[in-house]
């Protein structure tokens, strides 16, 4: 399928690996333009020759820098002040029991999952509409709908986050801006794999078995495959999405429990 999106620029946060690296992946194969982002230097140009050797037509910017602070936003709205797609992520608050969570941690999850994102909305948005193109994905969790005991910070802030777009998806429908978010259950990631080991240390189990529970709790009876999260953002970039609008799509296998 021809998604319409060739030649279009895209911003995808903290794309040097996981669910973002996917995200770049899927969308630099259709054509778009991409601007790459990692705090690890050696990682994000690792990233970037990865992509480039599939994509050879298309250009590709890596931005090393942390998209939780306001320098790194900016260095990321310089590389590319009009994008057409904005994909936000960013890591969350690591697993841990939320007893252990205190001031300093709230605010500095807050900053990384709610503010963060909203920011670079803001930074896009007007221009998107002014266009008539625009394609905002964001990369919350299946937590936001079912519970992750020690990911509650985690959990709080994307929910704080899907609730103040969600008008603001509605106030822009017309401009063919479109605001989505993507919630992934258990991928098969770098942050999957330590979920499994702070789990397994808490327990006082081996890798493995914390694994093999966690799969087997998911009617799939498997991770998902980050390609699988990656050809999903890419069709809701795609002008064939473009009546799909403040919808949070769950990507977990069956995990979340509800007939609607």
């Amino acid at each position: 399928m021809d998604l319409g999106i060739k030649g279009k620029s895209a911003i995808i946060c903290a794309s040097s690996r996981g669910l973002g690296k996917a995200c770049a992946y899927s969308l630099a194969i259709n054509g778009v333009n991409i601007i790459l982002n990692g705090r690890d230097e050696d990682v994000l140009e690792k990233t970037k020759v990865e992509i480039a050797t599939v994509a050879p037509d298309i250009k590709i910017s890596a931005i090393p820098c942390d998209v939780s602070t306001v320098e790194g936003r900016a260095k990321l709205l310089e590389a590319c002040p009009e994008p057409d797609i904005l994909v936000n992520n960013n890591g969350g608050p690591p697993f841990r029991d939320f007893r252990q969570v205190d001031r300093e941690a709230i605010i500095e999850g807050v900053e990384m999952n709610m503010i963060t994102p909203i920011e670079l909305v803001k930074g896009v948005i007007d221009g998107m509409a002014n266009r008539g193109f625009g394609r905002i994905v964001n990369i919350t969790s299946v937590s936001v709908k079912r519970p992750v005991v020690g990911l509650d910070l985690s959990s709080g802030a994307r929910a704080g986050l899907t609730a103040f777009l969600s008008g603001v998806a509605r106030s822009v429908a017309d401009k063919n801006v479109t605001i989505n978010n993507i919630l992934p259950g258990f991928f098969d990631t770098d942050r999957l794999r330590q979920g499994v080991n702070s789990t397994a240390k808490m327990t006082n189990e081996s890798e493995n078995v914390v694994a093999d529970r966690m799969a087997s709790s998911i009617p799939a009876k498997r991770f998902g495959a980050p390609n699988e999260f990656g050809e999903t953002c890419a069709f809701l970039c795609s002008d064939q999405a473009a009546y799909i609008t403040g919808q949070n799509i769950l990507l977990d296998g069956g995990l979340f429990d509800s007939s609607f």
